[in-house]
């Protein structure tokens, strides 16, 4: 065998090993979706089977982030990946670490509706909640799907999503405020609440780190804390 052909072997094995663990990606990109759905519907219908489900079942997340965080490091350490090829395996380590977050506030959130009453739920706007949920959850499956196409264009335009997550976890914030200055012994169930519709918030951000990292590894520029504007431009490539 001449060097090119084992060049070309061990390119294709690599690009096999990239494969791989791209698809573990989002088989752990589904099963955060699936926490996040339970725990939506635990929360606003009272679901307790589904939310003992989220909180027995954050342990598979967990497992599978540590199992690709060791294949990212072995590819670091036998391939030692450069230009586009390392943007990707950081890409990579970035979103299973914002996926295993987002589990765990999914988690949270199941917990949360454990404790809650119907009482606290008729009590609460879960019609807005359930508003910003559905938000999230269409957030969370854009970033995925631009991920797995690795289309910074549709990152960006669903990380300007983010901005009409914040004002309805605003609304809900003041509406609950409010309840609470007016109902002075509803502060701890309602408190839950707030904590949930928090935990979605910072699901919907999670969504958005996602994004950018697809705009990092298709543009090869570091989008965080800009704008959406500047965002949009990188990722078009149009940067006038």
């Amino acid at each position: 065998m001449d060097k090119r052909s084992i060049t070309q072997h061990i390119s294709q094995q690599f690009n096999e090993e990239l494969e791989e663990i791209l698809n573990r990606v989002m088989a752990m990109g589904g099963l955060v979706e699936q926490q996040l759905n339970d725990a939506l519907t635990a929360l606003v219908e009272g679901d307790t089977d589904r939310g003992e489900r989220v909180v027995t079942s954050d342990y598979k997340i967990n497992a599978i982030e540590v199992e690709l965080d060791e294949a990212c490091t072995q590819v670091l350490a036998r391939r030692q990946p450069a230009a586009s090829d390392l943007r990707l395996v950081l890409a990579v380590i970035k979103t299973i670490t914002d996926l295993e977050r987002i589990g765990d506030e999914a988690e949270r959130i199941g917990r949360m509706a454990l404790h809650l009453l119907e009482a606290d739920r008729q009590q609460s706007p879960m019609d807005e909640i359930e508003a910003l949920g559905e938000h999230i959850k269409h957030m969370l499956r854009g970033a995925l799907d631009a991920f797995a196409r690795m289309d910074a264009e549709q990152a960006a335009r669903v990380a300007q999503e983010d901005i009409t997550a914040d004002a309805q976890y605003d609304s809900i914030m003041r509406h609950l405020m409010k309840y609470m200055e007016e109902h002075p012994k509803s502060i701890s169930p309602v408190m839950d609440v707030m904590w949930s519709a928090r935990s979605l918030e910072r699901i919907g951000d999670r969504a958005r780190n996602i994004c950018e990292y697809v705009v990092y590894f298709v543009r090869g520029k570091d989008v965080r804390h800009t704008s959406f504007e500047q965002m949009a431009a990188e990722a078009t490539g149009d940067r006038r």
